[in-house]
């Protein structure tokens, strides 16, 4: 199972070929991480990206993905995580079904035999690779890393160490290496701080939340069917409330792409108090949240 090394960049001339790229998938981002992104394509580095929920991290590389042709490989990061769910495990009920297979046949006959029985359960065809492991063995790939802040120290030292090296060890096959190392992007929504060994790691950028002409832009890519006149609406309200700062959590672009989609299904083309508050479970997703943007709005949108 050993994966012969290779070198290569994935082919990208230049930043404005980056996001040129990334807007023709809808992805509209700013000169500083089309710049990030084209310095990680070409650098062979991970891009730790971090911000607010709903700035585009997880988008980015799916965005990315769609752009080089590759396929996306997501690891989603939760509280007790190891290395064992990024890497592999063993098709335990296969395993066993194969012994009783051979056991049915009557194969048998001493030590030997079985040695070659054991050897038969660790063979490729009984391997569960997981999201890391997968990477490796499709690259080239994207292998997106979402929200590592929500994993303890431990496998921030393991992400380290693949990172490093882009290979894994399974004892019973052998080394697996990325012929191509895998574009790997890391996402955090700073629910604590990451490691400085792992940032060193990374090129590392911050997201925030697009300005009033980006995000209209970026509804009228992803939801063309929204007037004009009803994307500049939504689009600053949900600035106004962003910068309020009394919401338990601000819409982010996702929820804004929910909110006019939400607002155009009921037929409207122009922002009114009805529809907007009949459509609040788009935007905000508690309910204090509600009451406080119910109020906001009633002051906004009144005549």
């Amino acid at each position: 199972m050993d994966t012969p090394e290779g070198a290569g960049t994935f082919e990208v001339t230049d930043v404005a070929d980056v996001a040129d790229r990334l807007a023709r998938t809808g992805y509209l981002c700013d000169d500083d991480l089309a710049t990030v992104a084209f310095l990680a394509l070409r650098m062979q580095r991970p891009l730790l990206l971090e911000g607010e929920p709903g700035t585009g991290k997880t988008a980015l590389a799916e965005a990315l993905a769609a752009t080089l042709d590759v396929p996306l490989v997501r690891l989603q990061c939760y509280e007790g995580i190891d290395a064992t769910q990024a890497l592999y495990d063993w098709d335990f009920p296969r395993q066993v079904l194969h012994l009783r297979a051979l056991e049915a046949v009557g194969r048998g006959g001493g030590e030997q035999a079985l040695e070659e029985a054991e050897k038969d359960l660790y063979d490729e065809r009984f391997l569960l690779a997981r999201p890391v492991l997968t990477a490796l063995q499709q690259s080239p790939a994207v292998l997106l890393v979402d929200e590592v802040d929500r994993a303890d120290d431990e496998f921030e030292a393991f992400l380290l160490e693949v990172l490093s090296t882009y290979q894994v060890s399974i004892p019973e096959l052998g080394t697996v290496r990325a012929v191509v190392p895998p574009v790997v992007v890391l996402t955090s929504n700073r629910t604590r701080e990451l490691h400085d060994a792992l940032k060193r790691r990374c090129l590392y950028h911050w997201i925030d939340h697009p300005g009033l002409d980006r995000e209209v832009a970026i509804v009228r890519t992803r939801a063309p069917e929204v007037s004009a006149a009803l994307a500049e609406q939504v689009v600053g309200v949900v600035q106004q409330l962003r910068h309020r700062g009394d919401l338990e959590k601000p819409p982010g672009v996702a929820e804004t792409l929910d909110w006019a989609t939400a607002l155009h299904h009921l037929g409207a083309t122009e922002l009114d108090l009805e529809s907007s508050a009949r459509t609040l479970g788009a935007l905000v997703k508690y309910r204090e949240d509600a009451d406080r943007v119910r109020q906001a709005l009633d002051i906004m949108l009144r005549p």
